[in-house]
């Protein structure tokens, strides 16, 4: 794990086991112990959005929500290898706490499954959103994505190309806006890492690179970095900004100084959040391009 995380960890790990917690990285353990949002809550555990155990979602809601609300579902990131979304609750309660009904899915991870399965995961948990979200206070014609590292992959790859909706059987037009921080969308020539195993088996490789699908069809997107992110470089937030600028789509890039490859993440919880406005921008951004409540409309009419 990185640098902060690890620190992190030396300095709770003694608070847990005296507690009785055990957790299996320093992600899961920042989570455990760590401060939370209040305006944010845990609606719904482990819905199944598909017949497989990591086909399951949890709902994040706003404590003062009155219905209508954006809803946004984020995906986590490690590598399309490990990760849940038990680790990121502190990430759900956060983003609840600005205003939207919040998911989080898993999903089937490597070895497992390869590319694309992930991506189909994704697309069926949004079909869930869509036909369940409303009786948690979330407005099935506002959804937004977004996701760190892998998971800004995934959220792109949704957001940009159609065909995974539409195998789900969801209009793609239904997602209003993404986001991604520290995401991989222009990654080719594939390495012989981690890359490789998990899309080198693709007939073609540039339909596995979010880059490839940025059009005047793509959905408003917000992108964030840190410069000293060495894990996924800031040129992929730079060239995938680049192009969707040229689509003439709107795209908000922000490149935070001093921030790496995890801060981008921990920047959204209560402990981390004065490294980065990143928390406040994402989300003034996604609110923007969520759409109006019905309310509201009605209202102006």
């Amino acid at each position: 794990m990185t640098r902060i995380l690890a620190v992190f960890a030396s300095l709770t790990v003694l608070a847990l086991a005296a507690l009785g917690i055990t957790a299996c990285s320093p992600l899961a353990l920042f989570d455990a112990i760590g401060p939370r949002d209040s305006g944010g809550k845990l609606a719904l555990k482990n819905a199944a959005y598909g017949p497989h155990k990591r086909q399951r979602v949890d709902v994040y809601t706003p404590v003062a929500a009155t219905g209508g609300a954006p809803v946004l579902v984020f995906f986590y990131g490690g590598s399309w290898k490990n990760g849940a979304k038990e680790d990121y609750e502190f990430v759900g309660q956060a983003l609840a706490a600005q205003g939207f009904v919040t998911v989080l899915p898993d999903y089937r991870l490597y070895p497992e499954v390869r590319f694309p399965d992930f991506l189909d995961d994704g697309a069926r948990a949004i079909a869930w959103v869509r036909d369940n979200i409303a009786a948690y206070g979330g407005d099935p014609s506002r959804i937004v994505l977004a996701g760190h590292s892998a998971g800004a992959y995934n959220a792109a790859m949704l957001g940009f190309d159609p065909r995974y909706l539409r195998k789900a059987g969801v209009e793609p037009k239904i997602v209003r806006a993404v986001a991604g921080l520290s995401g991989p969308y222009d990654f080719l020539p594939l390495d012989q890492g981690t890359a490789t195993e998990l899309f080198g088996e693709a007939p073609d490789k540039a339909a596995t690179q979010p880059i490839t699908f940025a059009s005047a069809h793509s959905p408003p997107t917000f992108l964030a970095t840190g410069d000293g992110d060495t894990t996924v470089r800031p040129r992929n937030t730079q060239n995938l900004a680049a192009r969707l600028r040229e689509a003439r789509v709107p795209v908000q890039e922000r490149v935070y100084p001093g921030l790496d490859h995890a801060d981008t993440l921990l920047a959204l919880s209560v402990a981390f959040r004065a490294k980065a406005p990143e928390l406040a921008e994402m989300a003034a951004f996604l609110k923007q391009y969520s759409g109006e409540r019905p309310q509201a409309r009605a209202m102006a009419r």
